[in-house]
């Protein structure tokens, strides 16, 4: 009988023991622990270096057409067509016929005129202009260079386009264009270019 109940308690303890086990904290992990969510982002991805107190008017959200991270995957006529401070622009590069050019060109950097810097032209001489292909292209290309340009590139005299040179003076984060046309965005990107936002038209000199 005493055997008999040694042998009960002994198979109790053993039992007791393998539970205590089997709870421990110390188990290893098994494959069917579920893994941790991925870390996402709402931020555009092209954010970064992108500079001036305009920039908050372009749109955050990365589905947007307009923004940052969509233009960058567009070449740069297409991107400005989502930007809705670039309709009066978008507007004036169809009639003047150069969205197919500025979006097969293999790099270049862009002065655009936001919507208010058009509002400053007379009315009657911005029809005017809009109606002459030939000096709506030579004002249009006047904005663009045949180079990518970052930053701290901008500073100096460059040929554009139309053939006559502009000026850019300033540093850091504050750029101003042939001494009257403030970057109000800047470092924009694009598929095949850099964009800069700026809030008066550039014209080009008058030839001689």
């Amino acid at each position: 009988m005493r055997k008999s109940f040694i042998a009960v308690v002994g198979i109790a303890a053993a039992l007791t023991f393998g539970a205590t086990a089997c709870t421990s904290d110390d188990k290893e992990p098994t494959n069917d622990t579920p893994a941790p969510p991925p870390v996402t982002s709402s931020e555009p991805a092209m954010a970064d270096g992108v500079f001036g107190a305009a920039c908050d008017q372009i749109p955050a959200d990365p589905s947007n057409a307009g923004s940052l991270d969509a233009m960058a995957q567009v070449p740069t006529a297409t991107a400005a067509s989502g930007n809705p401070l670039l309709s009066t622009l978008v507007t004036a590069v169809g009639e003047a016929g150069l969205g197919d050019s500025l979006n097969s060109a293999p790099a270049i950097t862009v002065f655009a005129p936001i919507n208010s810097a058009f509002e400053k032209v007379p009315e009657k001489d911005l029809n005017a202009l809009l109606a002459d292909k030939e000096a709506l292209t030579g004002v249009l290309t006047y904005h663009v260079l045949g180079e990518r340009l970052a930053p701290d590139a901008l500073a100096g005299e460059h040929e554009t386009l139309q053939g006559e040179s502009l000026e850019v003076t300033g540093s850091g984060e504050s750029w101003t264009v042939n001494g009257d046309s403030m970057v109000v965005c800047g470092n924009i990107q694009t598929s095949n270019g850099t964009v800069y936002l700026i809030d008066t038209v550039l014209m080009p000199p008058a030839k001689k």
